[in-house]
């Protein structure tokens, strides 16, 4: 049987749905695989209204997969700064070098080139190849997964692989054999605009009459089931701005793991029965062998990560000393406010900034 064979009359009704309601967004703009593949890494953990201004920044800096393969690794987090999620980033960059090196400088059709490349996992991969290259595949992201969840009546967790596969099974009865790419956006639009997570807007759905859980629920929203979330740990840390002739000292992260690369001001977490004051000036004297005259507390900043949440209490103070290591190229360093405005920040860092006196 072929692609769409089994539902054509709902995949038609989509697809006129899709090109009547479409909504303008930046990177629909054409279908240039590097910009495709750009807003799908930037819409993995963000929505679409967030990420949008980041798209058109990121683009504007690096129009070509090639000018992005020759950029600094610290100018991309800087664009990024606020988009959150650094490791996308870091991978992204990763991935056009890739793509210039093996491919020269044109990215792969097929879902099985295209994960292949750094950081590109599986609905990536089919997201690209399908709406760059209107590869024959489905590719189910949040909003899609809940949609095929609701025609289905898919009761399972949708975090499990083994149902979204039966989920992109189900999908694949509907892809047509023209215009894949256009099905799976328009799947994304109608997650996105009508079968939204809270108050579907069932009358409006070009699937209602497919639907089981419109068929079948009197509440559709209760379809996917919701799942039973861990607790977000959560951290409390000193952070110790210390300043010397008009300079702060300033540390980058490692260049992989959490915030990967990002600048922030040294501090930690306290060890048992320390105080926080003990603590910022333990972590000073640990990180750069530096004491400081005298420390004030000058606020506290909370800040939500994606599976954790902080709360830094915020010290300043004057440097009494010299750091361990001044070099240019060291973890540490000495700058001026504009010119640790130039570097890519984590948010609560930023946030820190906002409680600084002058």
């Amino acid at each position: 049987m072929s692609r769409g064979a089994k539902r054509p009359a709902a995949t038609r009704r989509l697809l006129r749905w899709f090109d009547r309601h479409r909504r303008a967004l930046p990177w629909r703009r054409n279908r240039d695989p590097y910009r495709v593949w750009v807003a799908e890494v930037l819409l993995q953990q963000t929505r679409v209204a967030q990420a949008a201004p980041y798209f058109e920044r990121f683009v504007d800096r690096f129009p070509t997969v090639e000018e992005l393969a020759r950029a600094d690794r610290e100018e991309v987090l800087k664009l990024w700064e606020g988009a959150g999620y650094y490791g996308r980033a870091r991978r992204l960059h990763e991935a056009a070098r890739a793509v210039v090196a093996q491919y020269g400088g044109r990215l792969p059709q097929t879902p099985e080139a295209l994960s292949r490349l750094p950081g590109i996992g599986p609905y990536t991969a089919a997201a690209v190849a399908t709406l760059a290259f209107d590869a024959p595949v489905v590719a189910l992201e949040a909003n899609g997964l809940r949609v095929a969840a609701r025609l289905t009546l898919e009761r399972g967790d949708l975090r499990r692989p083994v149902v979204r596969r039966r989920l992109e099974r189900a999908l694949a009865a509907y892809l047509p054999a023209e215009r894949a790419g256009a099905f799976n956006e328009g799947i994304m639009e109608l997650g996105e605009t009508v079968c939204r997570p809270v108050a579907p807007d069932c009358p409006r759905c070009p699937l209602r009459t497919e639907c089981r859980a419109f068929r079948e629920l009197a509440n559709p929203a209760s379809v996917p089931t919701a799942q039973a979330r861990p607790r977000r740990p959560h951290v409390v840390a000193a952070v110790v701005v210390v300043e010397r002739n008009g300079r702060w000292l300033v540390r980058r992260r490692p260049p992989t793991g959490l915030l990967g690369g990002l600048w922030e001001f040294p501090g930690g977490k306290p060890r048992r029965g320390e105080s926080l004051t003990a603590a910022a000036r333990r972590e000073l004297r640990e990180e750069a062998g530096l004491t400081a005259r005298e420390l004030t507390r000058v606020g506290v900043v909370r800040h939500a990560y994606s599976h954790f949440s902080v709360e830094l209490h915020v010290f300043q103070g004057t440097a009494a000393g010299r750091t361990r290591t001044e070099r240019p190229d060291a973890l540490l360093r000495w700058m001026t406010p504009p010119e640790f405005d130039r570097l890519p920040r984590p948010k609560a860092t930023i946030k820190v900034l906002g409680l600084l006196t002058p």
